[in-house]
């Protein structure tokens, strides 16, 4: 208990827990840290106190006493439990990207929406993946316009061999992600390996394929420009 109370609070502390959850959780993640934390010393305490009152009672038997008046050890195999603690510990998986991408569908049929706001006023609209998506298959690029936006994500590869931009969104943890997938139209990058993180500039386009893992609609946008960017520190929408 005191060791997975330890790795939540030392993955909730930092970056790593947005690799698992959405960012809203983190005090959350550091209550049940410190609630575990606590649990564990407490129970620390009062099995050390307890076993100094048995060998005090025992002349110095270490076992416990189950009413036989023979002494009996816990099993070693309890001991097993740390194994999945130093795991999160010791290893940090990365964020889900392109292969869990390529399973699974766009998740657009999930976030459809009628009424859209104007987009706030600039040269390049930053955009959320999922808000220009919806915008461009539900309303069907009106609310879009030609302005230029400004759209973050990973690359992955389509169902058709070409590359496509990819973004996984959450409703609570890794667990439930799925992505949201872009096209291109025009200029689109080339010469990166999935999985690396580009900055897309460009504005709405008509076109639109479907998904060839569960046959919804991926949008398409007009690249103008694009460069390749570092990870971001919150890879989740």
């Amino acid at each position: 208990m005191l060791l997975l109370g330890g790795a939540v609070l030392r993955t909730s502390l930092t970056d790593l827990y947005l690799r698992y959850v959405k960012a809203g959780l983190r005090p959350f993640l550091i209550c049940a840290g410190v609630l575990l934390v606590l649990a564990a010393i407490m129970t620390l305490w009062y099995e050390f106190r307890s076993t100094d009152e048995r060998e005090h009672d025992h002349g110095g038997d270490d076992g416990h006493d189950h009413g036989d008046g023979k002494p009996h050890r816990e099993p070693m195999i309890g001991w097993l439990i740390i194994a999945p603690v130093l795991g999160l510990l010791l290893v940090a998986p990365p964020a889900m990207g392109s292969y869990a991408a390529g399973q699974s569908g766009t998740a657009l049929s999930t976030a459809d929406q009628s009424d859209f706001p104007p987009l706030p006023a600039g040269d390049v609209v930053p955009l959320t993946m999922l808000d220009y998506a919806s915008r461009a298959v539900f309303d069907k690029g009106q609310s879009l316009g030609d302005r230029k936006v400004r759209l973050t994500g990973f690359l992955t590869t389509g169902a058709d061999g070409r590359q496509i931009l990819a973004r996984m969104i959450l409703s609570c943890c890794a667990a439930d992600a799925r992505p949201i997938k872009v096209g291109f139209a025009g200029q689109g990058p080339t010469g990166l390996a999935d999985d690396s993180w580009v900055e897309v500039e460009g504005t709405y386009s008509d076109q639109q394929v479907k998904d060839g893992v569960n046959g919804e609609i991926i949008p398409f946008v007009e690249v103008t420009a694009w460069r390749p960017i570092e990870p971001p520190k919150e890879q989740y929408e």
